[in-house]
């Protein structure tokens, strides 16, 4: 493989890969609907273009129908005029001649509105398929944009949570939490040490006076029993 090869086939990766990444499925789909209910759009005008020629073709066979049926009526109607001596036979042959003539001009017309109004029914049923088609495709892609949109917050919040949680340094966070556990055990310990010294800070004159508690209670007592016994004697 050349260079120059090897060169454009590097850069055909990299657009593909650059449009991959401005690709953005929602605003894709978004814009794919849009394009289907122009599609839509145009289909409806066309039926209803084709449609108006069916009317029109029908309504005109319909005319010819009834034209034709008049010269007919006009045509016998002539004939019995010309018995009655209305008109002379030759003048009665040659009008009803030409009502007939008419009537088959109108009954070619029938036939030839008729074969229209086949093919335009045709033409209505294919198109009629086509805009159900479309329409239903609208609604399936609308639902799945919708399916999508909400799957796609789903994910961009998910996305974002596992982010923040992947962005936690758990091993920094439970080293953070041993030294904690550390500094309040040691805390702890300051703190007991600290009671101790107090203890140690009595005086010997509060220990004496704290060994000769209980004699001095005994002594009152032992004053209290004597007072008693004094106030006995005098009585």
């Amino acid at each position: 493989m050349g260079i120059f090869s090897r060169l454009f086939k590097v850069g055909q990766a990299e657009a593909h890969a650059i449009v991959d990444k401005l690709e953005d499925p929602i605003k894709m789909t978004e814009q794919g609907i849009r394009d289907m209910k122009k599609d839509l759009a145009k289909s409806l005008e066309a039926l209803a273009e084709v449609k108006a020629l069916a009317i029109r073709s029908k309504k005109d066979r319909e005319i010819n129908k009834s034209a034709a049926g008049d010269y007919e009526s006009k045509a016998i109607l002539l004939l019995k005029k010309a018995e009655q001596g209305g008109i002379t036979p030759e003048e009665a042959d040659r009008l009803a001649t030409e009502a007939l003539t008419k009537k088959e001009q109108c009954l070619q017309e029938v036939a030839r509105t008729e074969g229209e109004i086949e093919q335009f029914d045709k033409n209505i049923a294919k198109l009629e398929a086509g805009v159900n088609k479309l329409k239903s495709n609208i609604s399936n892609y609308e639902n799945e944009l919708k399916t999508l949109k909400a799957r796609a917050r789903v994910s961009a919040a998910t996305k974002k949570i596992n982010k923040s949680l992947a962005g936690v340094d758990s091993s920094s966070t439970i080293s953070m939490l041993e030294k904690m556990k550390e500094k309040v055990a040691q805390q702890e310990a300051t703190a007991e040490a600290y009671g101790e010294i107090s203890d140690s800070n009595i005086s010997l004159d509060d220990e004496i006076d704290s060994a000769l508690k209980d004699t001095n209670k005994l002594k009152a007592n032992n004053s209290l029993e004597e007072l008693k016994a004094k106030l006995n004697q005098n009585k």
